[in-house]
């Protein structure tokens, strides 16, 4: 019922820790922890009782002894805050990504709660987003209720965290993309701050986009905490040179390594890089504008423009949504404009014409479903929310990262001058 992460492997912990296990073998700093497999997924199953198997997922339990080999693994690690997270059958496939789809639970710690989080992770494979996603991915056969294993590993407190997509020799593109923000992963992998973005030449050369990274990710004694960022820190590049460097010579390795272009997930932390997701690219991201800025996003009065995220134009009325529960209001065709879309609003990317976000990049999970889905996209458009009202006609060009209102609007415009 547990596996060392070293010892995972496709057939028995899906692709994700198997992947992992390759890059320990091979001297990476990925964090250390164990694999719950697919037997135990299935062992859950069968454990419960048949009337309620019949009820949905959250009538699974934890199969006799799991928990005590939990408990075991957490002690020997000495029981640090982990990460519990999916490793999905097909889940970062070549084919689909599924990025976001599955349950991750960060700064879990204790038998208990880890326990829980891997409950939350299997009944994960069963929610309607999930099931959406397959049914529009090239496995629209996936089976929801296939087994998952789950990944636990130790918390890696990060300072400094991001993504990578690694080159593709196969397009006229030869360059690494990275995008970066201050603290934890979420923040860039789902889209809440517009990150710093780097772009390495084959030659070596950077060229960078600063951005204004208003909050940061934490670990708290209760989880995850977001705070603000220091004033005098927000504009400061998250990375220098040499930092930027290791990274992109770290993801041609495990792009040779993993014979294909590869979206890493890494983070910084004493002094080391970390490597804490790789799964091959499964649909290439637009080119970055020529001449990069030294600002990533730029507003005037008749253009808005943000991160190229997907590629492909479309014109629509926009419709404003601010909350999942704002989501009955979108109708078919529309530009959907949003603060950020996290991996509950994905169902939306079966109905909208394109996606226009105030944070996130060309990274982020939204955008990685979004070209997966052949959807236009334009991430980190600042105040595209007040200058485009529901209804706007707006045309959205996902290739470049303009997004061009009928009628723009000055936020200064709604308010009162009396």
């Amino acid at each position: 019922m547990i596996r060392t992460l070293a010892d995972a492997t496709p057939d028995t912990c899906g692709g994700k820790a198997a992947t992992l296990a390759t890059l320990l073998r091979h001297g990476f700093c990925v964090p250390d922890g164990f694999v719950v497999p697919f037997e135990a997924h299935r062992a859950a199953r069968s454990t419960a009782p048949a009337h309620t198997r019949a009820e949905g997922p959250d009538q699974e339990v934890i199969p006799p002894g799991l928990a005590e080999r939990v408990a075991q693994q957490l002690a020997q690690m000495g029981d640090p805050p982990v990460a519990v997270r999916s490793s999905a059958a097909k889940e970062g496939s070549r084919e689909a990504s599924a990025a976001g789809q599955y349950a991750t639970i960060l700064a879990v710690r204790g038998t208990s709660a880890v326990v829980e989080a891997i409950r939350t992770c299997w009944r994960s494979a069963l929610s309607d987003r999930v099931a959406d996603y397959w049914s529009r991915s090239r496995h629209p056969n996936q089976p929801g209720a296939s087994p998952m294993a789950v990944l636990v590993q130790r918390l890696v407190d990060a300072e400094i965290s991001g993504v990578m997509f690694t080159p593709d020799h196969a397009s006229t593109s030869t360059s690494t993309r990275i995008e970066a923000s201050w603290g934890l992963g979420p923040s860039v992998v789902d889209g809440t701050v517009v990150p710093d973005t780097y772009q390495v030449a084959a030659d070596g050369r950077i060229t960078r986009a600063t951005a204004q990274k208003a909050v940061r990710l934490d670990r708290d004694l209760g989880g995850i905490m977001c705070r603000p960022v220091r004033e005098s820190q927000r504009g400061r590049p998250s990375l220098d040179d040499p930092a930027v460097a290791e990274i992109a010579a770290a993801g041609k390795r495990i792009a040779g390594l993993l014979g294909a272009p590869q979206d890493v997930e890494w983070a910084i932390a004493d002094g080391h890089v970390w490597i804490l997701q790789a799964r091959p690219i499964t649909a290439p991201l637009p080119d970055l504008p020529t001449g990069t800025p030294t600002t990533t996003t730029t507003t005037t009065a008749s253009v808005l423009t943000g991160a190229p995220g997907s590629p492909g134009t479309a014109t629509g009325p926009a419709r404003i949504l601010r909350s999942p529960s704002d989501f009955s209001r979108a109708r078919p065709g529309e530009v959907l404009v949003c603060r950020f879309t996290d991996p509950a609003w994905t169902p939306l990317f079966r109905i909208v014409a394109a996606v226009v976000t105030e944070t996130g990049g060309a990274l982020s999970h939204a955008a990685i479903v979004a070209r997966e889905y052949a959807l236009p996209a334009v991430l980190g458009v600042p105040e595209v929310m007040t200058r485009v009202h529901d209804g706007d006609l707006v045309t959205v060009d996902g290739t470049t990262g303009v997004v061009t209102p009928a009628h723009p609007r000055n936020p200064a415009s709604r308010c009162s001058t009396t």
